[in-house]
């Protein structure tokens, strides 16, 4: 499943891949235009852009990729 979500303005993602931590993200603007975010519990794969827009990947369900939603939210605010 994937799930999207938009946070309506603009993230700098090199400053986030800072603040996220090294071990969990992938960023090479070069290679791929977003940041690749990894989580643990739950497991699955977190796209976030630039331009705000954020897909959810790989979790169980909705309620999973709402909760690494909610805790992305907590350290983007």
């Amino acid at each position: 499943m994937v799930f999207m979500h938009d946070l309506g303005e603009e993230i700098d993602l090199e400053a986030l891949a800072i603040q996220l931590g090294f071990e969990n993200v992938e960023y090479e603007p070069e290679q791929f235009a977003g940041l690749i975010y990894r989580t643990d519990n739950p497991s699955g794969v977190v796209l976030i852009f630039s331009s705000g827009k954020i897909l959810f990947t790989g979790f169980e369900g909705k309620e999973e990729a709402e909760t690494v939603k909610d805790q992305l939210m907590d350290q983007l605010l």
